[in-house]
């Protein structure tokens, strides 16, 4: 990053930012030059890619709201400022109701909502005074019924309640939130279905433009909220599917 230490360069802080798509957020954001906090659960990977792209790095659970609110106080603190904030913390789970455990119910809820209203919260105490943008992730599987997504469709649905929800409570203070809704990417957290050649293309026919997604893909359009060419634009939910939610090609 360059001139990290400018006043007027905007500061963005990304949550989950050594996933697939957070760690491809976090190199779109340090290219533009971007006064940068990369926040993960696993410290060595999180500090490897904060060396990597120059950035500030924070070990963080973001399910604890303890540690998501001292993670934003730490980005005003260093910096003076929070532009943006985006949650990339996630999980996968696919399988029918009646064959999800509790425990799998309740880590899918936690890795997926929690997280969301956790770095809502923390988010927003710190824009109060100044405004900004907050980006949440939920999916293509919450606008749409697929098979065996009950838990991961429940708790991403949750995200899209969230984002409507404090859109309208955060507007008069100048903080826009909106959330993406993927379909399915090729990330290493899909990779039990993308690796599996019959699965991937089973995968890519039912997103009719006929392939599955990049986190460049989805990366880029959070990147778009993020920042101020998005400035009019608060409570929405952008599929960025493949027409996976919306349109059937054939």
């Amino acid at each position: 990053m360059s001139s990290p230490d400018t006043a007027d360069t905007p500061v963005y802080l990304v949550f989950g930012a050594t996933g697939g798509i957070g760690s491809s957020l976090s190199r779109r954001l340090a290219a533009r030059g971007v006064r940068l906090v990369v926040a993960a659960r696993d410290a060595d990977r999180v500090q490897a890619l904060a060396d990597e792209l120059g950035a500030e790095p924070y070990p963080v659970d973001a399910t604890q709201f303890e540690e998501t609110t001292a993670c934003a106080e730490s980005a005003v603190q260093r910096f003076g400022r929070l532009d943006g904030v985006a949650n990339c913390v996630g999980s996968l789970l696919l399988k029918p109701a009646h064959s999800t455990s509790e425990s799998e119910w309740m880590s899918t809820l936690a890795a997926n909502l929690t997280s969301a209203f956790s770095v809502l919260r923390a988010a927003t105490k710190a824009m109060t005074a100044t405004g900004g943008s907050i980006v949440l992730v939920s999916s293509a599987a919450a606008r749409l019924g697929l098979a065996n997504h009950e838990a991961i469709a429940a708790a991403k649905a949750g995200v899209i309640g969230l984002t409507l929800s404090a859109a309208a409570t955060y507007a008069p203070r100048g903080i826009r939130v909106n959330c993406v809704a993927p379909g399915l990417v090729r990330t290493p957290m899909t990779a039990r279905l993308t690796a599996n050649e019959a699965s991937l293309k089973a995968s890519a026919a039912m997103h009719a433009l006929g392939r599955v997604g990049d986190p460049a893909d989805v990366a880029g359009a959070i990147e778009w909220l993020l920042g101020p060419d998005s400035g009019w634009v608060t409570g929405q939910v952008l599929g960025v599917d493949g027409g996976l939610a919306s349109v059937r090609a054939r």
